[in-house]
């Protein structure tokens, strides 16, 4: 009976304390749900990869490979700018393709060499007069290089059968002392039934062995384990300045709990004038916390920081501005830290996991990654790493900076209104 009583009475409580219900109940469950949409549907909602293709060579071999990858269903290919203004743009070059994947334009670049037509597959070891493929990669997207990588072995066995067979018949003929003429009668007439047969447009098997074209990769932005410092560093200070600022502005709510909040309205300050000080303190320690943190990046893990210190003011001071206003927002809502507590995990785990600070966006459908533009924390991170990473200028900065401005005056706005509650009470 006294067990009974005992467990009674802490149920009781835990319906009182709605914090602690929520943390215990819908967190869990909220947190199944995003992880199972994000990760759940991969088949079906995973983004299509974009790769710029650099056609070099313009030959029939290196046309039909270029076709085999704009028909597969995964990819998204472009061969030439966006046009600008309905002005047709000329096709990218190895150069403006590696400036487009320096720009974040795409993730990967594929180079297909002069001379590729004459020798497209090999299968014997790799030498220096084999043409090879290449892959310019922007290393902060660690799949796509690999899946565009893998799909290009299988493009072009499906797209080029009768010139793998063809291929095959000479380094048969290279290695094995040649073909009776039966033999080579019978080979030429597969060779033309693969012709016509991919002519004709009939698909072609999808088995076959990897590694029968030349690839070489090479990352044309990022690669080192110091870069990806940048990265994690923008990813996990952006969420726990959330945490920080959202404790912070929960002074308020000890204020008024104390009374000192209403001696306070009670002088010569207002509820705006109160507000506008905790956001320009609460601010303030956000992006102190900021320059902590990258400076110890700096010190324990070689980030490359000093050369970025214009870039990472802007970016900390409007980041900070933002959580300022999303801290003194919840603290607004809520009525005890209880609440906050319990609001502010719930919140900003949410944002956290969709905005990209527990894992890159790009793994996530499309769907998820506009739902992450709702964030405080994509903007933020895709501020920093066009400054860390991409090492764009300061005026590339203007679409994050606009945004996180936008955040903070709205959330401050909506903030003032409900804490008109505390100057009538």
């Amino acid at each position: 009976m006294m067990i009974s009583a005992i467990v009674r009475t802490a149920l009781v409580s835990l319906r009182r304390d709605r914090g602690a219900l929520a943390l215990s109940f819908i967190l869990p469950v909220t947190f199944f749900s995003i992880f199972a949409v994000i990760f759940g549907g991969q088949r079906s909602g995973m983004p299509k990869i974009s790769v710029l293709v650099v056609d070099e060579d313009h030959s029939k071999i290196s046309e039909r490979l270029t076709e085999g990858l704009k028909h597969e269903g995964s990819l998204v290919i472009n061969t030439r700018p966006v046009p600008a203004k309905g002005v047709e743009q000329p096709e990218y070059t190895a150069a403006t393709a590696e400036a487009a994947v320096k720009e974040g334009k795409a993730p990967v670049a594929i180079v297909i060499p002069h001379g590729f037509g004459e020798n497209p597959i090999s299968f014997g070891p790799a030498n220096g007069d084999r043409p090879t493929i290449t892959l310019l990669e922007d290393s902060s997207d660690m799949i796509a290089p690999q899946v565009v990588s893998g799909l290009l072995q299988k493009i072009a066995m499906t797209s080029m059968p009768d010139v793998m067979a063809e291929q095959g018949s000479k380094y048969f003929d290279q290695f094995a002392g040649g073909l009776t003429r039966e033999q080579r009668d019978s080979l030429n007439d597969g060779i033309r039934f693969l012709r016509e047969r991919h002519e004709s447009g009939a698909d072609a098997s999808d088995s076959g062995n990897g590694g029968i074209v030349a690839v070489t990769s090479r990352a044309v932005l990022g690669g080192s384990k110091h870069d990806m410092v940048s990265f994690y560093a923008a990813a996990i200070g952006v969420m726990f300045l959330l945490f920080t600022a959202s404790g912070a502005a929960g002074a308020l709510l000890d204020e008024a709990e104390s009374g000192t909040l209403d001696r306070v309205l009670s002088s010569r300050i207002t509820m705006t004038t109160l507000m506008l000080g905790k956001l320009v303190y609460n601010a303030f320690l956000a992006f102190l916390q900021l320059v902590v943190m990258f400076l110890w990046g700096w010190a324990v893990f070689k980030l490359d920081f000093w050369s970025h210190i214009p870039g990472f003011v802007v970016m900390g001071v409007f980041t900070a501005f933002a959580v300022a206003s999303f801290g003194l927002l919840l603290a607004s809502i809520c009525k005890t830290r209880a609440q906050l507590g319990a609001l502010s995990t719930l919140v900003i785990l949410v944002m956290s996991s969709i905005g990209g600070s527990m894992f890159p966006r790009y793994f996530m459908s499309e769907t998820m990654q506009k739902a992450g533009l709702f964030t405080i924390n994509a903007w933020a991170i895709d501020g920093f790493t066009k400054i860390f990473w991409r090492n764009e200028p300061i005026s590339h900065l203007w679409p994050q900076v606009a945004v996180l401005t936008a955040i903070g005056v709205f959330l401050f706005a909506i903030a003032r209104r409900v804490a008109r509650r505390w100057e009538y009470a």
